[in-house]
């Protein structure tokens, strides 16, 4: 049996949206997925340090491996993540990272570091007697996998890698402080900027949401998480969503993970993603990047993309950062399809 693409009009219907990855109401009759599929296993694997990671398998269980890798940090898997991928070539392996989603202890920062994911990483590949996989990861996502294939080559046959992160000084300053993408947006950075006091701090923000998120005040804690969402929501959607107005207990812990790994730099030293590319050189890679991508611009893939001889740029003219929009979804797909022509 041979999948055909199926037609999408709606890929979900508006939800409040997350820190990390926004799914709109975007879809068209031209995005191309394949069809949807439920998981033919769901797994609860403990990790270790009170961490207990959900995990789902999909596809053919004797196809190509790739693990799915999703942003945030913070985020989750949802399941169209699933049509990424050939069904009848892939086996789909899709975790929801250390307190993240249905992961447990939720929104949990103990033992929540960058080296702590991926020795789980590890874990889970060991556990499933997986020797090699593909690693497919989208904006903190492709950072995970691309320090992850950096570490542990042997254990990657390819990538995958949407809107790289580098997790550099200048990436994090271009999102957190004044003389970045604030400058498209004055009206919602000025908002984001209400928590600042009068006097300090006002040339490092992410110090005081890092405070108000990881204190002891829950209502201070879910209005600066409110800031922190609509801010990340307005960057990745041009200014075009409104301010939230209710913080859930999801968008509490997503926004306080997310907070948590960039205002510790992502646990990384600087430009360590950039200078340990030699370290993948020999294994292919296919970089999917929106040339109006305002969250994590174009440069990082480009630079990546430099020193990485395997690895092959490809640039969407008219795509931002999210993975939900139309010309996005079809690069993917065809992504995962010619990796799989290339391995199989």
């Amino acid at each position: 049996m041979t999948f055909a693409f199926l037609k999408i009009d709606n890929l979900e219907k508006q939800v409040p949206y997350s820190v990390g990855e926004l799914i709109m109401n975007t879809m068209t009759s031209t995005t191309r997925l394949y069809p949807d599929i439920e998981p033919y296993a769901i797994h609860s694997v403990p990790v270790g340090q009170g961490h207990v990671l959900y995990v789902e398998e999909s596809g053919n269980p004797n196809g190509l491996p790739v693990v799915f890798l999703h942003g945030g940090p913070g985020g989750s898997c949802k399941p169209y993540h699933r049509s990424l991928f050939n069904p009848e070539i892939y086996r789909m392996v899709l975790f929801d990272q250390r307190g993240a989603g249905r992961s447990t202890p939720a929104g949990s920062l103990q033992n929540n570091t960058t080296w702590d994911l991926l020795k789980d990483l590890e874990l889970l590949r060991s556990r499933l007697g997986i020797p090699n996989w593909v690693v497919f990861g989208g904006s903190w996502g492709a950072t995970l996998g691309l320090l992850y294939a950096q570490q542990y080559p042997e254990a990657v046959s390819g990538l995958v890698l949407r809107s790289i992160f580098l997790a550099r000084e200048r990436d994090i300053h271009w999102s957190y402080r004044d003389g970045g993408v604030n400058r498209f947006f004055p009206k919602q950075w000025r908002a984001f900027m209400r928590f600042m006091p009068k006097e300090g701090h006002w040339d490092n923000p992410l110090a005081i949401y890092h405070e108000h998120l990881t204190g002891s005040n829950d209502t201070l804690a879910k209005q600066a998480a409110l800031a922190w969402a609509t801010w990340g929501g307005c960057v990745v959607s041009f200014g075009q969503l409104p301010p939230l107005t209710d913080c859930s207990q999801e968008l509490l812990n997503e926004s306080r993970l997310e907070c948590h790994y960039v205002f510790h730099h992502c646990f990384l030293e600087e430009n360590q993603l950039l200078q340990d590319v030699n370290k993948v050189a020999n294994i292919p890679a296919i970089l999917v990047h929106g040339q109006c991508d305002l969250m994590c611009p174009l440069e990082s893939s480009y630079w990546v993309e430099k020193e990485w001889p395997a690895a092959q740029l490809r640039v969407l003219p008219t795509s931002g950062h999210l993975t939900s929009e139309p010309e996005m979804l079809s690069a993917l797909v065809e992504a995962t399809d010619d990796m799989a022509k290339l391995l199989c």
